[in-house]
């Protein structure tokens, strides 16, 4: 199964261009999940209302037909926020009853910022896993929030290593004893537990979105501040190897126009769009000269371009053994339209935090390079060169 990852700069009409992608693919015969977590569900305003009876896409995940044969699916943060911290609460029990704890009820918990991202994540693990389903569209957040949200599973997952180590769960089977002798049960064994049950699910949830049958698409109005936000939105999605396959360009103006400010207008939305396209796929949408509202709008905006054919492969950040030439081992991380002055980075131990621009991110070293120091790095060809040079200490000695 594909799944679409659809982000852009605010306002550039990301989920139009999610439910337009739905319904084309929809119109070639696929079998398409849309999937949407934004507040006040304005899916209805284009997809119009539900033309059967709601069903469950997968578990826990309801979904209801709307018109082209789209099945749409809507994600309740709230509830799914509310339903997992009774659970939580639930499971500790003992716990909170040692410290004298009153656990809160369903009906007087509220949602905390950033859930909506977590739930929507979660949701589309459950969609990957649909039966009877070729295509999930997922209507992501702008792109900032969108590439936070997609990096949080893997971000989690090195804090809850750090901070509850797997050796340290060695000592597991002693809790029961200790518990016995004590009177009580142990808090670290409902601890780790927890922390393992969260490990799982978060795991899944990246094996989603690192999958090889998912791609991210970005949605821009042509003009200077879009193409910066692109710039940067690419440059987040490389670091951590979420490449963007194609840029689709919205509310594009005819061309032409007698007007001297619609057609400067115009002129620079082309400008922008091919210069897009030198870089990586672009699919052009033209301006329907309103706000798209209901199926006969969506139809028109529905061309066959933006129907996603198959994943491109993902960009390998390759170590190059260059020993022989220069004594070095040289990692290839590929970073399209970083600036030099952007980048940053840190050895510490066996990790490498990178930054470049807004993002950051802290990625484990290949085993060989863990035996090496770093010596330089350079930027070149759309791509940072980090020279490794190897430790004598540690580097395996040759005849």
């Amino acid at each position: 199964m594909h799944t679409l990852l659809i982000t852009g700069p605010g306002g550039a009409g990301r989920t139009t261009v999610a439910a337009a992608t739905a319904l084309a693919a929809a119109r070639q015969g696929r079998r398409v999940l849309l999937l949407s977590g934004d507040v006040g569900d304005p899916l209805t305003a284009l997809t119009g209302e539900p033309v059967g009876e709601p069903a469950e896409a997968a578990p826990g995940l309801p979904a209801v037909p709307v018109a082209g044969g789209v099945r749409v699916a809507r994600v309740d943060s709230g509830e799914e926020f509310r339903e997992e911290l009774v659970a939580l609460q639930e499971r500790g029990s003992a716990l909170l009853g040692m410290v004298g704890a009153r656990p809160l009820g369903a009906e007087e918990l509220t949602e905390l910022p950033g859930a909506e991202q977590f739930a929507l994540l979660r949701a589309l693990r459950r969609a990957a896993a649909a039966p009877a389903c070729d295509l999930v569209v997922v209507d992501l957040p702008p792109l900032h929030q969108a590439l936070a949200a997609l990096a949080l599973p893997a971000q989690l997952r090195r804090y809850l290593a750090r901070l509850l180590p797997a050796e340290r769960q060695a000592a597991r089977a002693l809790r029961p004893v200790l518990a016995q002798l004590a009177g009580v049960p142990m808090p670290a064994q409902w601890l780790y537990e927890t922390a393992a049950r969260w490990d799982e699910e978060l795991a899944a949830v990246q094996s989603a979105v690192e999958a090889d049958t998912t791609e991210v698409r970005l949605v821009a109005q042509p003009g200077p501040a879009a193409a910066e936000a692109i710039r940067l939105g690419r440059l987040g999605l490389a670091l951590h190897q979420l490449p963007a396959s194609a840029v689709v360009a919205n509310r594009l103006l005819p061309e032409g126009s007698a007007d001297p400010w619609l057609a400067g207008l115009a002129a620079q939305q082309g400008k922008y769009a091919s210069e897009w396209a030198g870089e990586v796929p672009v699919v052009r949408l033209g301006h329907l000269g309103r706000d798209p509202r209901g199926p006969q709008d969506l139809e028109q905006l529905a061309a066959d371009g933006l129907v996603p054919q198959r994943p491109a492969p993902r960009p390998e950040w390759t170590v190059e053994d260059r020993l022989a030439e220069d004594g070095v081992l040289v990692w290839v991380v590929p970073l399209p339209g970083a600036h030099k002055h952007e980048l940053d980075l840190i050895r510490r131990g066996d990790e490498l935090l990178l930054t470049v621009g807004p993002y950051r991110r802290i990625v484990p070293l290949p085993a060989a390079l863990r035996r090496c120091s770093v010596s330089g790095a350079a930027l070149a060809e759309d791509g940072l060169r980090i020279r490794f040079t190897p430790d004598p200490g540690l580097w395996p000695r040759t005849p």
